[in-house]
């Protein structure tokens, strides 16, 4: 459908019809590529993600379903109407950061990445669904670079595979190796975020993480100190949020 320009509708109308050379040059280059492995969404160059469209590229991870369990949970501890700072640490393509800005009209978004590639294409989904006036995009290792400056909310689905983890080939070999691996424990970022994000946070304010399968009780010494930690599984019952909050 997509290679022919057309949608399904007109795809079931028109069965015998025949698609221009290039149409069909353009079918088989991404069937070529599909075959080596490389995800259907870099092959289209978008993807959809709590109901928005997104640009995708090399440059940035793939969104997946189960960081919408994160967006959910940050938008059930907000009010919608309310005037509220959010901080997503890793924007990659702006998926977080997008949605909390098109769902929470009157939020200013700070999008932070240590990728320059990444933000490009984050603020291009901010400007294609409107939200750009509202969301501010900041080159940053961590929060390195809105040291000083408070927030309502933090959010990160950073990067927590161990360095040694086997993934499957067309995670492995085509997704931005920095957006996946933390390191020999897949801790190490949240060991920095975490401090990071308390030091950010007003009273009362909120840090929502996603985490990967196999790291709740890690997540939770770590954040030991914080309030109303708990963690949100998703539809198969693995803990891929962690919630906390920060209080005095």
């Amino acid at each position: 459908m997509r290679a022919a320009g057309r949608d399904r509708a007109w795809l079931l109308t028109h069965s015998d019809a025949e698609l221009p050379a290039g149409q069909v040059e353009k079918f088989e280059s991404w069937l070529t590529r599909r075959a080596r492995q490389e995800p259907v969404q870099y092959i289209l160059g978008e993807t959809e993600f709590f109901g928005l469209t997104l640009r995708v590229t090399p440059d940035v991870l793939i969104p997946r379903p189960e960081t919408e369990h994160l967006v959910e949970s940050a938008l059930e501890r907000v009010r919608h109407d309310a005037a509220v700072r959010i901080c997503d640490v890793g924007t990659g393509s702006g998926a977080i950061a997008v949605a909390l800005a098109h769902a929470l009209p009157r939020a200013e978004v700070t999008a932070l990445d240590i990728s320059a590639a990444a933000l490009a294409v984050a603020r291009e989904n901010a400007e294609r669904h409107g939200v750009a006036g509202r969301v501010r995009f900041v080159e940053s290792d961590l929060m390195s670079a809105v040291r000083g400056e408070r927030f309502d909310v933090v959010v990160s689905n950073p990067p927590y595979v161990r360095k040694d983890e086997v993934l499957e080939a067309q995670v492995r070999d085509f997704e931005p190796p920095g957006a996946l691996f933390a390191g020999s424990t897949g801790l190490e970022i949240y060991e920095r975020l975490i401090p990071e994000a308390r030091a950010a946070l007003v009273e009362d304010g909120w840090l929502l993480m996603e985490i990967g399968h196999g790291q709740r009780e890690e997540l939770a010494h770590l954040l030991r100190d914080w309030d109303a930690v708990e963690f949100v599984a998703d539809l198969q019952g693995i803990p891929r949020v962690a919630i906390a909050q920060r209080r005095g």
